[in-house]
């Protein structure tokens, strides 16, 4: 039997639930889902492996316009994932009008291979307000499938897995069998930290922070790992630490737990806090951080 792998890549607003899409599709945890708007920075793959496929799903920012250079390195990650999709995924949510998605219309448009226009959020609505949404849709590009799904509650999920593994190219694996992402421990370390501080915080500080993980040691009782918060203002870092540190260890266990339900062993985390000025409106300072 011939072996199929390519790269089905999700694209939508903020918000719309491409992260939780992505790990519903996987069966796994992978990326971070949160209420709050931009919680993905990066492109982050999650790779679904079978005997004769191999489906790589990427996740990518929210599409917005940039206001600093952060969100500019975002956008490039979009674009990027248009470029390599074997398979495009536009996610839009229920009450979502095609007039007020010009961004995502125009770029999904530029994309000629196959593509699924996904409706989300379905459990929302009525049956009547659906059907509308789904005409809306399919009149913005015709040559797409339109379908109606709930990342979060499951609904046309295993419908659309066994679609899009129809729909790949015969290709072999472009991953080691084995691997569930392209990114490493270190990354999705620094990732469940900062889903720890998009929980907690409000107001600017998710918006502001970056978390480094400057080491990560492992043995076979304990993983040991330090890492750095970074913020851009001393107000901040106090917000962080809160009054008496009780902020900061409420950080720290809850991370910590995330952390070791992920890795299945036991972990001891040192978590510092850090200021670098203006560290999203700087391109070097965002290369450093991985951008």
């Amino acid at each position: 039997m011939a072996h199929k792998a390519g790269y089905v890549n999700i694209i939508g607003h903020p918000n719309v639930g491409k992260s939780t899409l992505l790990n519903a599709l996987l069966g796994e945890k992978l990326v971070i889902v949160n209420p709050k708007a931009q919680t993905t920075r990066h492109r982050i793959l999650g790779i679904l492996n079978g005997d004769d496929h191999q489906l790589i799903l990427s996740d990518t920012p929210g599409i917005l316009d940039p206001l600093y250079p952060l969100q500019k390195t975002m956008m490039r990650a979009v674009d990027e994932a248009l470029n390599d999709a074997d398979i495009l995924l536009v996610l839009v949510e229920l009450g979502e009008r095609p007039e007020n998605a010009e961004a995502v219309v125009r770029r999904a448009e530029r994309f000629s291979g196959p593509m699924i226009v996904l409706v989300n959020k379905m459990d929302l609505g009525d049956d009547a307000m659906l059907t509308t949404a789904l005409q809306s849709w399919q009149l913005v590009f015709p040559r797409a499938k339109v379908v109606p799904v709930s990342a979060l509650h499951g609904f046309n999920v295993d419908a659309l897995r066994e679609r899009l593994l129809e729909l790949l190219p015969e290709h072999p694996p472009y991953f080691p069998k084995d691997e569930m992402s392209d990114r490493d421990l270190r990354f999705f370390t620094s990732e469940m930290i900062r889903e720890k501080v998009l929980a907690i915080y409000k107001q600017e500080i998710p918006y502001s922070t970056q978390v480094v993980v400057n080491s990560y040691e492992e043995s076979p009782e304990i993983v040991k790992i330090q890492a750095d918060v970074i913020v851009m203002r001393e107000s901040q870092k106090g917000i962080i630490i809160g009054r008496g540190g009780g902020a900061l260890r409420q950080l720290g266990t809850e991370a910590r737990k995330a952390i070791e339900k992920f890795c299945g062993t036991k972990v001891f985390l040192d978590l510092k806090v850090k200021v670098d000025p203006d560290w999203r409106d700087d391109m070097a300072k965002l290369k450093q951080y991985g951008y």
